[in-house]
């Protein structure tokens, strides 16, 4: 469902290792909003929820909730670095529009 880079899975990795409550791996998902109409969602999760597809990949799970798995079927997420800033960067196949920062799309 979805593809995480080496650079992403290294920074999940250390986000988990740094978080303050033991974690088995990170919930993305799509709720509306930002500038081009949904926005993408990320953080840390201990379990999952009715409905979710769970991946395990690198010894720790990625969480999708029912109502965004259309959304993010075969995206692919990164993680960079650059001058200017740092994060995630998504490639999704199913967005049709997406705005400048990256993080939101339609």
């Amino acid at each position: 469902m979805i593809t995480l880079t080496e650079n992403a899975v290294a920074a999940v990795k250390a986000a988990l290792s740094r978080a303050d409550e033991p974690a088995e791996g990170f919930r993305i998902m799509v709720e509306a909003g930002g500038c081009a109409g949904l926005k993408y969602l990320m953080g840390l999760e201990s379990v999952s929820r009715e409905g979710d597809a769970i991946m395990e990949t690198d010894g720790f799970k990625v969480f999708v909730d029912a109502n965004s798995q259309p959304h993010l079927a075969g995206m692919t997420v990164d993680f960079v670095t650059d001058l200017e800033s740092s994060g995630f960067v998504f490639d999704n196949p199913n967005a049709r529009d997406k705005c400048a920062c990256g993080k939101s799309f339609g």
